[in-house]
């Protein structure tokens, strides 16, 4: 879903900033409001070029307060990301600008190149996704950056979980006990920390989900370094969410077909998923509101919680 509005819905500050990062000659034409992200602004940036042509780059803004005090961070480690990732193979934007302390713009904001795909969360098509998320992540842990970002932070505790209504209090106690213990030991790897179907660009041929393929990966705000299993978590909680939970099982599965490498004790994997499950018990709210804007109208707050439920149901089963 996006909102057309004039060059002037980007703050004057910012359009300065804008401006002075194009071609000579060039100039804004038009901006989109992009949906579909829970910490920053997104804009599409129409520009037209001096030979009357037009290009797009994308803009984000930290402007909601709870988010701009962590801006600084999450900015400089994505504009790290994207300096990296040119000549690598992982399709990602590239960089123009950053000014993550909003020395210059009235937000704290990232200027970048805009990748042509879009995202796909519908069903269709998923038996063909499924296995290109899982290549791309192999794909993306492979990077060895000569600098390598800040270490992993668990934001989610014992304490903060949310026990979704009706779930089985027992199942779920034992689940949290399961975060309680010490993380397992892991050999790091280069995340991206929130690798995902709402940050993966598709090219998707109609009508032949068949032939789709990837075609950009974006919001690099969180990379980190830590255990590959906590990237393959993520997502696996995410398709068991978007798809039903036995999606979220076969990722794993997908992303080991891919040549990707987990920790070889089950108890160390099923550690890694059952940690991230919990962590989206405290979104759920807010990440199946973006989804049915999306056009997921049937996922509401209740439906995904059942989703979580039975999906963390199923892991803790796995454990015995």
């Amino acid at each position: 879903m996006t909102n057309h509005n004039e060059a002037a819905a980007v703050p004057p500050l910012t359009l300065a900033w804008v401006s002075r990062h194009l071609e000579a000659g060039e100039r804004i034409v038009r901006t989109e409001a992009l949906h579909g992200g829970i910490t920053a602004e997104m804009r599409r940036l129409t520009i037209r070029t001096r030979d009357g042509g037009t290009r797009d780059l994308v803009l984000r803004g930290f402007v909601d307060p709870f988010y701009a005090g962590h801006a600084e961070d999450l900015l400089s480690r994505e504009a790290g990301a994207l300096t990296l990732l040119p000549g690598t193979g992982v399709p990602a934007p590239g960089l123009v600008a950053v000014d993550p302390t909003a020395a210059h713009c009235e937000y704290p904001s990232l200027l970048m190149t805009h990748l042509a795909g879009r995202t796909v969360l519908d069903d269709e098509g998923l038996e063909t996704r499924v296995p290109l998320l899982a290549r791309q992540l192999v794909a993306i842990h492979a990077l060895r950056p000569a600098e390598r970002p800040r270490e992993y932070v668990a934001l989610t505790t014992a304490d903060t979980v949310v026990t979704p209504k009706g779930a089985d209090a027992a199942t779920w106690a034992a689940a949290i006990d399961v975060i309680r213990r010490p993380a397992p030991p892991y050999e790091g790897r280069f995340l991206h920390r929130d690798f995902q179907p709402g940050n993966v660009l598709f090219d998707v041929p109609p009508p032949r989900p068949a032939g789709a393929r990837i075609t950009g990966v974006v919001d690099w705000a969180a990379t980190s370094w830590g255990p590959a299993d906590l990237d393959v978590a993520h997502c696996s909680t995410n398709l068991a969410l978007l798809h039903g939970p036995a999606w979220g099982l076969r990722f794993a599965e997908a992303y080991e077909e891919a040549g990707g490498v987990l920790a070889t004790a089950a108890s160390e994997r099923l550690y890694w998923q059952v940690r991230d499950a919990l962590a989206s018990s405290e979104e759920v709210q807010l990440v199946a509101q973006l989804w049915r804007e999306a056009g997921r109208t049937e996922l509401t707050t209740r439906a995904v919680e059942e989703r979580l439920d039975t999906y963390v149901t199923a892991l803790m089963d796995a454990l015995g």
